[in-house]
């Protein structure tokens, strides 16, 4: 019975000694082993590349040991101000060197590690240059802080080249080298423009009231000297003015802006000068009328139904009394060429006008008439560089497509990187 009670004993302290080897530890890994210590490794403070000063790119090594629930802050400091100041807060899966807004002749961002960019101004405000700052970054997880990093002093400032805009560096020296280019072929065989109807109707519009000895309106809209669209209506009214010098015939230019009457004086006096015709020019042929819309259209109105002009022009900037004006004109049989870059106004002009110029066609007609080589080669430029758009956009859809099918990332991020503005 001992012997049996004692073998009894021994079997009890064995199978409770293997039980309490296998049960796991409070702190979740074996018994005896201790969980490894979190930590910030490679931590890296400098000034941002390619900027105008203010920011610092800080970069540290992504840990094994983060998880959906680690959060970084990153905290700012000056000499001056002292005291730590919060800059940024993020979660451990986001601002990767993936995700650094840089194009890859600039930047070698990988997903191990974490890139962020500090802007100082954010912070503190305009700060002076040469600004010396100390910066961290915690780790913290459940709100517990798990590790933080030391301190690094950094100085922004500005740098005298973007290298990640090279992209548009050479976009533009190619623009220049066609541009040169254009202007000595300009003056050496000239260049050819498509033909455009409305502009090419201007001699007989000039030539029918100089047969009928009736007066020319020319109206250049109501816009201000500042929009293109009447910067080009001043152009094309030199080379109708210079015209209707050489016939000997009679324009008038209300006006519904003040600067643009002075502007466009200096414009038609200098035409007749060109044309020879100095001692035909008079100061009245352009006038003030209004600076309210509808008294300037209705005005017009009043002096195209009395006058009874033989050509009227509308070139310019337009609003709602396009059609009260246009309509005027068809009535009383006028010859009527008009041109804007107001989609709204364009089917109004279009229902009322002999000849209508759709948008570009008016900034083009200064150098259609004028056969200019400095503007026949600006016009070249400008249409060589809508092709070479367009002919990016194809190709690179379709690269971009193949790319995304293919799962071709870095192919794709290539692509998007050298036809993107930084």
């Amino acid at each position: 019975m001992i012997k049996n009670k004692a073998l009894h004993l021994i079997f009890v302290s064995l199978l409770t000694a293997g039980t309490a080897a296998a049960a796991p530890s409070p702190s979740g890994g074996k018994a005896g082993m201790v969980p490894a210590a979190y930590s910030i490794n490679g931590f890296t403070a400098a000034d941002m590349p390619y900027d105008v000063g203010g920011a610092a790119l800080l970069r540290w090594l992504a840990s094994p040991s983060d998880s959906a629930d680690t959060v970084y802050q990153v905290f700012v400091s000056t000499l001056a101000a002292g005291g730590w100041i919060k800059a940024d807060e993020f979660p451990s899966s986001a601002k990767t060197g993936k995700d650094m807004d840089l194009p890859f002749w600039a930047w070698d961002g990988h997903k191990a590690e974490h890139a962020v960019k500090v802007e100082f101004n954010n912070t503190y405000g305009d700060i002076p240059p040469g600004t010396k700052f100390q910066v961290r970054v915690d780790a913290l997880r459940d709100g517990k802080l798990l590790a933080q990093s030391a301190a690094l002093p950094v100085a922004p400032r500005g740098n005298w080249f973007r290298l990640d805009r090279l992209n548009n560096l050479v976009l533009l020296i190619v623009i220049v080298v066609i541009f040169f280019w254009a202007v000595s072929h300009a003056k050496r065989k000239g260049l050819f423009i498509r033909r455009i109807a409305g502009l090419d109707a201007i001699d007989e519009a000039i030539g029918r009231a100089t047969e009928m000895g009736k007066p020319i309106y020319y109206v250049p809209g109501i816009g201000g000297m500042s929009s293109i669209s009447t910067i080009a209506s001043a152009f094309i009214l030199g080379e109708v003015s210079k015209k209707v010098a050489q016939y000997d015939s009679y324009i008038k230019i209300p006006h519904y802006d003040p600067i643009v009457m002075t502007v466009c004086k200096e414009v038609v006096k200098q035409s007749y000068l060109e044309a020879g015709r100095p001692d035909s020019y008079r100061d009245d042929l352009n006038f003030f009328v209004s600076q309210d819309q509808f008294s300037y259209a209705a005005s017009v109105d009043g002096m195209i139904s009395r006058e009874q002009p033989a050509a009227v022009f509308f070139m310019g900037y337009f609003m709602a009394e396009s059609l009260l004006m246009a309509e005027v004109g068809a009535t009383n049989g006028a010859i009527q060429i008009a041109g804007t870059d107001s989609e709204s106004q364009l089917p109004f002009f279009f229902t009322a006008c002999d000849y209508t110029l759709i948008g570009e066609e008016l900034y083009a007609a200064g150098a259609y008439l004028s056969k200019e080589p400095m503007l026949l080669s600006a016009l070249k430029v400008q249409d060589f560089g809508k092709l070479v758009v367009m002919v990016s956009v194809f190709f690179g859809i379709i690269a971009v497509a193949i790319g995304a099918k293919m799962h071709w990332d870095s192919f794709v991020q290539v692509i998007l990187n050298l036809f993107k503005a930084y």
